[in-house]
């Protein structure tokens, strides 16, 4: 770090890297895992379950990666993940060549290991910086994510047919992709001070932490916030096919959703810093709900293209927003077990909604799920109201 660029230096940049990486493999297996799953599934509605097996497989693991953090330090944990990453998608390869549904639920889920590293990238990357850069270094990592939007759906896209199986060279390719983050992960250099040198029962009860106003609309705006987005991302793939639009369509989406999710993280941290925590992640509600009308107007390419870049939007405020507020609320010596509460209940939530929207939309259809995705849409409104007035009592009775 230096005095002169306290925000872009070198290891901040690299941590982008490994985020554009991290992303290529979420949004190849956003875009690809539906499709195989349903050429393989035993029926329809079985189809997303290796999207769904990505996610619990993140569920599950948080706590393990919150001890490996604890053991190892952010360096190794993350190198880990990504080397799970790579033996995972080998796995995946072999189920889709093999057609072993099963396999590739298996492989999707130990894959889920690699999610909960990535997931504290956005942590770790306000280490790296001042304090007064933590909410822009959180916005920029982020923002490393349109690597993946760019290179995820077009990888799909260009190998699909490259062997007789379909979608294996994309699997192939992801394994090259986390050989080469472990390499930018070695470069890394995180501070001596951030390193994890307590027992994870160290500072206040997790219950505690949990039950702090600002943590728990934290929670509610990362998890609902993920959750709608996944609900109707896992979905497009399906949808679209069966409203007849090829596959190049479908990447397009795709790749327009994810420089929605992620090119705000450029601004997002400065509309932070200048409006306030809780206006930026009201805007993402909005942008949810005007999303969902469009998408509820027709099943055209354009009507696709841009319910899902504002879905994208949306959740970059929602989710950048909530990782701002949830920083405020944990000590140091209370980091490991407050950000694995914190992912825990995202990848829970999103293992719901991968599985809903899977079910709903091979069973009742695009309108009808985007309808149901009202419901966490106006659970999130609340709780932001709910917060701000309670930040509104505090203040009066400061005063």
């Amino acid at each position: 770090m230096t005095s002169k660029h306290p925000l872009l230096n070198k290891n901040l940049v690299l941590l982008i890297i490994c985020q554009g990486l991290f992303l290529t493999n979420n949004v190849t297996f956003i875009a690809i895992n539906g499709l195989v799953g349903l050429s393989l599934a035993p029926v329809g509605w079985m189809a997303t379950l290796p999207v769904m097996g990505y996610v619990v497989g993140g569920a599950f693991s948080t706590s393990i990666v919150a001890k490996s953090q604890n053991h190892f330090g952010r360096k190794i944990s993350f190198q880990l993940g990504l080397l799970v990453a790579m033996l995972s998608a080998l796995l995946c390869a072999y189920a889709a060549i093999s057609r072993n549904f099963w396999l590739l639920v298996t492989g999707t889920f130990i894959a889920g290991y690699y999610s909960a590293n990535g997931q504290l990238y956005r942590f770790a990357a306000a280490e790296l910086t001042e304090v007064s850069q933590r909410d822009k270094a959180v916005s920029w990592v982020l923002a490393g994510g349109i690597l993946g939007a760019v290179i995820g759906p077009n990888l799909a896209s260009w190998t699909r047919d490259l062997f007789d199986t379909a979608f294996l060279g994309a699997y192939l390719t992801l394994s090259i992709a986390a050989l080469i983050g472990i390499l930018v992960m070695q470069c890394i250099h995180f501070p001596e001070e951030y390193k994890t040198k307590h027992s994870l029962a160290d500072g206040r009860p997790l219950k505690v932490i949990l039950e702090q106003p600002v943590f728990m609309v934290a929670i509610i705006g990362a998890a609902l916030g993920y959750g709608v987005m996944n609900l109707l991302m896992a979905a497009t793939p399906l949808a679209m096919q069966i409203c007849g639009l090829p596959f190049s369509d479908t990447a397009l989406v795709l790749e327009w959703h994810v420089i929605g999710m992620f090119a705000p993280g450029f601004f997002t941290g400065s509309l932070i810093q200048r409006f306030g925590t809780l206006k930026i992640m009201g805007v993402g509600v909005i942008l949810n709900l005007i999303c969902i009308v469009i998408a509820l107007t027709g099943t055209d390419l354009h009507q696709f293209l841009i319910a899902l870049f504002l879905l994208g939007v949306g959740w970059n405020f929602l989710f950048t927003g909530s990782t701002s507020l949830a920083m405020t609320a944990y000590k140091p010596n209370e980091r490991d077990k407050a950000q694995a509460s914190i992912n825990f209940f995202v990848f829970g939530t999103m293992a719901f909604t991968s599985f809903g929207s899977g079910a709903l939309i091979t069973s009742q259809g695009w309108n009808i799920l985007n309808i149901g995705s009202l419901i966490p849409v106006i659970v999130t409104a609340l709780a932001l109201i709910w917060l701000a007035s309670q930040n509104k009592k505090l203040r009066k009775w400061s005063s």
